[in-house]
């Protein structure tokens, strides 16, 4: 079974503002889109599982023209606060990496 970084060309995670998290998921082309952008493991469940978010408020917007997927979340805490490990959410990306895919 792949793993999600082995069938995309680019993954990022970016602060969309001081109270969500978005994740940028572009496949290698538009066969891995068509094969994997309906996946189990890019539901929303399944990411809420992943990054403990309520699954009532993560957004998935497949974007098929770009032969990607945008999921958002709202942030645990606003940008910047106390506990804040990192602010513009450019690290959150690397536990979808080995995340297998079917």
């Amino acid at each position: 079974m792949p793993k999600l970084g082995e069938v995309c060309r680019y993954i990022r995670s970016k602060q969309a503002g001081p109270f969500w998290i978005t994740f940028d998921i572009f496949f290698d082309g538009r066969e891995n889109f068509d094969r994997y952008h309906e996946s189990p493991e890019l539901s929303v469940e399944a990411f809420a599982r992943l990054y403990g978010a309520d699954p009532a408020y993560v957004k998935r917007i497949p974007v098929p023209q770009l032969n990607m997927i945008k999921i958002s979340y709202p942030r645990p805490t606003p940008q910047g606060g106390l506990v804040e490990r990192d602010m513009h959410a450019g690290q959150q990306y690397v536990r979808l990496l080995n995340v297998p895919i079917s």
